[in-house]
């Protein structure tokens, strides 16, 4: 048998089983499926090894309640560094016009959104976006074009189409 086959009947076979045994482990489903899911991988990256062993199942156990158990270790000591930290900012503004922004700002593509933050928030210049995103300089003020003309759509209180995507020459 293929070692992928190996693989995709034990998957079949045995992932709701393990994910129960991780469940019961951790108390939490999704970080069960995650831990299974992430054995699985693990297989995967060496079938010919994982075929081999002689009990495949017992392995994938082990190694599941070996993921979960790290990843809890690092969430342990995460949230003791941000108990040190004290809490989390605060919203400052809480305006419809800051939520609005906020929300048209999520429904921009993800190139667009990015530049815009790095451009207006953390106030950085094109070439150190472009630097820090790994684009060109064109690439960015192209994304700041297209994400401004965007949001003004987005934002726009008119319902005259023509001009919704017309941008305030402060901008």
């Amino acid at each position: 048998m293929p070692d992928g086959d190996l693989i995709s009947e034990l998957y079949a076979g045995c992932f709701r089983r393990l994910v129960v045994q991780l469940y019961a482990v951790t108390g939490d489903l999704n970080e069960a499926q995650e831990a299974v899911q992430e054995a699985f991988t693990k297989a995967l990256a060496a079938p010919r090894r994982f075929a081999e062993l002689e009990n495949p199942e017992a392995w994938l156990r082990r190694v599941a309640v070996n993921v979960a158990r790290s990843r809890y270790r690092r969430r342990r000591v995460l949230d003791g560094l941000l108990r040190r930290i004290g809490p989390p900012p605060t919203v400052a503004d809480h305006s419809p016009e800051h939520l609005a922004l906020l929300a048209a700002l999520r429904g921009l593509p993800e190139g667009q959104r990015q530049a815009l933050a790095l451009h207006y928030l953390v106030d950085l210049p094109v070439d150190e976006i472009a630097a820090t995103l790994g684009v060109s300089a064109g690439t960015v003020k192209s994304r700041l074009s297209r994400g401004r003309n965007a949001l003004a759509a987005l934002l726009s209180d008119d319902t005259d189409p023509t001009d919704a995507g017309r941008i305030d020459a402060r901008s």
